[in-house]
């Protein structure tokens, strides 16, 4: 969902776009406020759950068929299933601007909660490999990948963020 943020003179100030459309909602869940949350499919007919999300047919192999595919919000939180560093500038394709210094970031698997699938993705900044470890509870909050000044444009993405130790 795009959303932009009017300051109060009315000038323009930002716009969110998520960096996936329809992985993730920043929208209140259940009427108590901002809540982000990642957003699956669920198979009705075998119940298996999918992220990222599966919108024309249900991957279990078991499945016996005739089921619809309908969105679920997933977990908030899961334990740290495994991690690493991405300490170099990732190759071409992908697109980064050599004048820009790089700087490291913190990769999570984490097993949801309630679902046991291990999603991946950053951890918040300023979370090194130093503050994780395996089993260790976290949680999915909402997180801004780059910005670009001169448009105000903001891509969002998902990040994990420690809530405790590990059990």
């Amino acid at each position: 969902m795009d959303r932009q943020i009017w300051s109060w003179g009315g000038a323009l100030e930002s716009q969110r776009i998520p960096v996936v459309s329809g992985w993730f909602s920043e929208s209140a869940v259940g009427g108590g406020g901002e809540e982000f949350r990642l957003l699956g499919t669920r198979c009705s007919g075998c119940g298996a759950v999918f992220f990222p999300r599966e919108d024309a047919y249900c991957r279990n192999p078991r499945c016996p068929g005739g089921g619809e595919l309908v969105e679920v919000p997933l977990s908030r939180r899961g334990r740290v299933w495994s991690y690493t560093d991405g300490r170099y500038r990732p190759p071409a394709p992908y697109v980064s601007d050599p004048a820009v210094p790089w700087e490291p970031y913190t990769l999570v698997a984490v097993e949801l909660e309630a679902e046991g699938m291990v999603v991946l993705g950053q951890a918040v900044p300023g979370v090194t490999v130093a503050d994780l470890a395996v089993g260790m509870e976290v949680e999915v909050v909402g997180g801004v990948l780059d910005e670009d000044p001169a448009t105000g444009t903001a891509r969002t993405t998902w990040r994990f963020r420690p809530l405790g130790g590990a059990r």
